[in-house]
């Protein structure tokens, strides 16, 4: 069946590969594999407590990928989505006799209304680093000025300021979120920091509200209380009040707007905000597939201005956007215009020059980064989990190999699995290899080991040593008394013995 999920985001439990059958596989296969297994990590099999524990997890594991596959209805979700689509609420109310195209439009549709649930809970770890670099001596140069100093035949660039900011949102409950900020930032030599903490609850399907918490050298410490509400599905309202504590004593703010959905792709807002900096503000902001803009307009003190600013995003792998802007107020005009394209999985590296008057030319480089999602615990857990499954298959094992022993038949001498470094070139790198030898001895039967075609990390005794990176699997075994060896790549099916696998000793 054709697969909704790219390789990054399989489940880390292969149920195919736990019970070592092909996606293919008829109820009878899967009946076979699950018997043996049962027989293997039975619980009553064991009198160790720790050994009695791993073997109940293991046993209730295969039971677990016996029951998806074996049901019609549960296996042609797990082949199109995986594990997750399993863990979708609300199959137990859809009509069973689906399609593949009818399940894959069914769990799309279910996806769209957890996402909407869970909407304001979700972590979503960021951070922003930005540089900006002045650049007005390219542009404005005096020579006649400075011809005769050293050094002044090239144009002077400098870094006048930079800003790297964090934030991460935490869950705590279903209706309760914690979210923690940080930044730093300097310009022309002078710097300071500050670090926010704010909790925000979900009171209603319309509404929420959040109380903020903050300090930092450059201002004094801050309390806020912020809340949102649904005037109507099209229309909604955000008011912030907050008291900002200084040395010259308690400066209260009050910010509030109101915004309308004027079509599918276009917001109004209306933003009036007191205390600190007032101002009135509105603007339209339309953002489609294809593009972002933006036109605002505002009134206030220090600053009033008009901006109309233009993104243009490319459909390609990368992520590619253009933009420019135009900003003029009684601080002057400026002139923006950058790109920015995704570097990374988790990185999207953007710069911007700026022209103005009469602030001069600077350039802006920026790369925001969202923090990556560590797997270092989760090969941890992997790996435990695949030497508790070892430990277990220890007396079948021993019992597996005397009677291969006394027929002459097949006996896995070493098996390794994970990163082998042939090259020459590519000595520098680091070997990444796990020892496997009695969990393949386990699955031989009949003096035969047949693996299918699929990634061997999902095996029982397995684990991911080098995580998305390229895995072999290396045999060295013994059929009738003669040496034989074979590698094959990770997803590739093996059968031994074969004729083609023995050594030659001759030489």
């Amino acid at each position: 069946m054709a697969t909704a999920l790219s390789e990054e985001e399989l489940d880390n439990e292969d149920y195919y590969s736990l019970l070592n059958v092909r996606r293919e596989a008829s109820c009878e296969e899967l009946k076979a594999a699950y018997r043996r297994l049962c027989m293997l990590y039975h619980p009553d099999k064991h009198r160790d407590p720790e050994l009695k524990s791993q073997a109940e997890r293991l046993f209730n594991l295969v039971h677990q990928a016996y029951e998806v596959l074996s049901d019609p209805q549960t296996r042609a979700i797990y082949d199109i989505y995986g594990k997750r689509g399993l863990e979708m609420e609300g199959w137990e109310v859809v009509e069973r006799r689906r399609t593949p195209a009818e399940i894959r439009e069914e769990f799309e549709r279910l996806q769209r209304e957890r996402e909407e649930r869970r909407l304001q809970q979700r972590t979503n770890p960021k951070g922003t680093i930005s540089v900006g670099v002045d650049a007005t001596d390219l542009f404005d140069r005096y020579d006649e000025e400075y011809e005769d100093v050293s050094g002044s035949g090239f144009p002077q660039i400098e870094i006048n300021k930079m800003h790297i900011s964090q934030s991460i949102e935490a869950p705590l409950t279903a209706t309760d979120t914690a979210i923690l900020s940080g930044s730093l930032s300097t310009q022309n030599g002078n710097g300071g920091g500050s670090i926010n903490f704010a909790l925000r609850r979900v009171t209603s399907a319309k509404g929420w509200g959040e109380l903020e918490f903050g300090a930092g050298d450059l201002q004094g410490p801050l309390f806020g209380l912020k809340l949102f509400r649904n005037l109507t599905p099209r229309c909604f309202v955000t008011t912030n009040c907050a008291l900002q504590f200084s040395s010259r004593g308690i400066r209260p703010g009050l910010t509030t707007v109101l915004a309308r959905n004027l079509d599918k792709n276009t917001v109004g807002y209306l933003q009036w905000r007191w205390g600190i900096q007032s101002a009135m503000n509105t603007s339209i902001v339309r953002d489609t597939k294809t593009s972002h803009f933006t036109v605002a307009l505002q009134l206030g003190i220090p600053h009033s201005f008009a901006l109309i600013s233009y993104q243009h995003k490319f459909q390609d792998d990368d992520q590619t956007r253009v933009k420019g802007s135009l900003k003029a107020g009684f601080f002057g005009t400026i002139v923006e215009y950058g790109a920015e394209r995704k570097i990374s999985r988790h990185s999207v590296l953007g710069a911007a020059v700026s022209v103005g008057v009469p602030q001069g030319v600077s350039l802006k480089v920026k790369e925001l980064e969202k923090q990556r999602e560590s797997a270092a615990s989760d090969i941890l857990q992997k790996k435990q989990e695949a030497e508790a499954a070892v430990r277990l298959m220890q007396e079948s094992v021993r019992r597996i190999i005397e009677a291969e022993e006394s027929r002459m038949g097949l006996i896995i001498l070493n098996a390794w699995y994970g990163k082998f470094v042939n090259d020459r070139s590519r000595k520098s790198e680091k070997v990444k290899v796990i020892d496997v030898t009695v969990p393949l001895q386990c699955l031989v039967k009949d003096s035969k080991l047949i693996l299918t075609e699929a990634s061997k990390a999902g095996l029982p005794g397995f684990y991911d040593p080098c995580v998305g990176e390229e895995k072999n699997l290396k045999v060295l075994y013994q059929f009738r008394g003669v040496l034989h060896q074979v590698m094959v790549l990770d997803s590739e099916a093996l059968r031994i013995p074969k004729q083609s696998h023995r050594i030659d000793t001759d030489g």
